[in-house]
């Protein structure tokens, strides 16, 4: 019913169209929250929505911390940032995000986010920050997604997060997606599974060199009742 009515296509995000639940919406604010990151790299900006919301929750967390430490803010100069990553990022789209207040904390990235060199480029930035949380929403397919979790999981610090959407697409009717390269058994979820158990049998390290480790955040999905990431959010011990 919700995919039929295209729900997600109703909300915006101070000004731009976001392409996500409310539900989901109030989950990433509350992770941004709790786990306080720094560097915040997502996949998949579409209208850019995403983007500007976390950038304005970094921007909150900036301005909570000047009045914990009772120190002036200049936020025309951020230390909190948003790193975007897409194949396709329409010139509109663009436009838009680099107009939006918000645009001084967002860096964005034009290619495949499982081609090397992008891949290469994002870890070079990353390497800048000290407490990151990665978010996985472009290409839902298995084979993409677990190419994303391998080349960006590493990067989470311990105790963040690895928010993966659209694992709902697992428990959809098989003709749910009929125009997509997706669907049952081919799936962001199929492929967090499979990521998973590659760490169980073959133990990895993160970027930190420390152990690679995460688990399924079930709270977050038990508390939400509605939304597109079940089993989508990993939590790195």
């Amino acid at each position: 019913m919700a995919n039929a009515h295209k729900y997600s296509y109703h909300f915006e995000a101070l000004g731009r169209p976001i392409i996500q639940y409310p539900q989901d919406i109030v989950a990433m604010q509350e992770l941004i929250w709790k786990v306080k990151p720094d560097l915040i790299i997502e996949t998949g900006i579409a209208h850019g929505g995403s983007l500007i919301l976390s950038a304005s929750m970094l921007a909150l967390l900036e301005h909570c911390d000047a009045i914990a430490e009772k120190r002036a803010l200049d936020p025309s100069k951020p230390s909190r940032k948003v790193l975007g990553i897409d194949i396709d990022i329409r010139e509109q789209n663009k436009e838009a995000i680099l107009d939006h207040p918000m645009a001084n904390r967002i860096k964005m990235i034009q290619g495949s986010s499982v081609a090397d060199e992008i891949i290469a480029d994002v870890k070079s930035y990353a390497s800048d920050f000290q407490r990151i949380m990665v978010v996985l929403d472009s290409n839902h397919t298995h084979e993409h997604v677990l190419a994303e979790l391998k080349a960006f999981a590493p990067l989470v610090s311990k105790g963040s997060y690895c928010v993966v959407f659209d694992t709902v697409i697992e428990d959809l009717p098989e003709d749910a997606f009929p125009d997509r390269p997706w669907g049952k058994g081919n799936n962001a979820k199929t492929a967090v599974w499979a990521f998973l158990e590659d760490l169980r049998v073959a133990p990895h390290k993160g970027t930190d060199a420390e152990l690679l480790d995460f688990d399924i955040d079930v709270s977050m999905q038990h508390k939400l009742l509605i939304t597109v990431a079940p089993n989508g959010f990993l939590k790195r011990k």
